[in-house]
């Protein structure tokens, strides 16, 4: 099973900067185009009655001032269990949201 510091460096690789935030706190001032992520639970398989496999779920968010971004594309090719939820904006930020199981 991969850890989170893994997944860390994975989606570094991905923004291509440091720019990227584990369940910051509200003070943490952060750089843009960043990532924000934390963790959203276990998914469990079961089998014969016990814990087959537990897998956590990752939940971010893609950060950017550039509405024609292709990082969650990114995302989606580089991880085989992530999608991408409905963008928004905020402050005059583009928001991505995304799910990754690692």
């Amino acid at each position: 099973m991969a850890d989170r510091l893994d997944l860390h460096e994975e989606l570094c690789e991905v923004l291509g900067s440091r720019n990227v935030y584990f369940q910051p706190p509200e003070l943490v001032k952060m750089k843009y185009d960043a990532i924000r992520y934390a963790l959203g639970g276990k998914t469990i398989t079961r089998a014969n009655n016990k814990a087959y496999r537990s897998t956590n779920q990752y939940e971010g968010v893609v950060i950017t001032k550039d509405p024609d971004t292709t990082i969650p594309d990114q995302l989606i090719d580089r991880f085989e269990m992530c999608s991408v939820g409905r963008p928004y904006v905020a402050d005059n930020l583009h928001h991505y949201p995304f799910t990754i199981y690692y």
